[in-house]
């Protein structure tokens, strides 16, 4: 019991220290260790890059939306202001002197 303490406290006390970092299997993978911490780290970056990306989109998505929703409520209105009661309605209310011909246009020549 006491020598399984010792050797979890010596071992305890040999990461703590660096030891670890000297062992042969360590030295001999070394490589192979940056490799991957070198290819999470960019998995990481690329995954983040990715989601704010996303986002970005969905920011854009919802503004097109917006901004369609906006012209067609315009393009309505302007068509309601267009037309010919409202027109009519119009010059009532503003007491104009215009009248509405009752003949249609009639070309002259020359």
């Amino acid at each position: 019991m006491a020598t399984e303490q010792t050797k979890k406290g010596k071992k305890l006390k040999a990461l703590l220290e660096g030891d670890v970092l000297l062992s042969p299997f360590l030295q001999r993978h070394l490589g192979l260790l940056v490799l991957l911490f070198a290819m999470i780290i960019a998995y990481v970056s690329n995954r983040y890059a990715f989601q704010q990306e996303q986002v970005e989109i969905q920011r854009l998505r919802t503004q097109l939306n917006d901004t369609k929703y906006e012209a067609l409520a315009r393009s309505s209105e302007l068509m309601e202001k267009s037309r010919e009661s409202s027109i009519q309605r119009f010059i009532k209310e503003r007491g104009s002197e215009l009248i509405i011909p009752v003949q249609a246009p009639v070309e002259l020549k020359k």
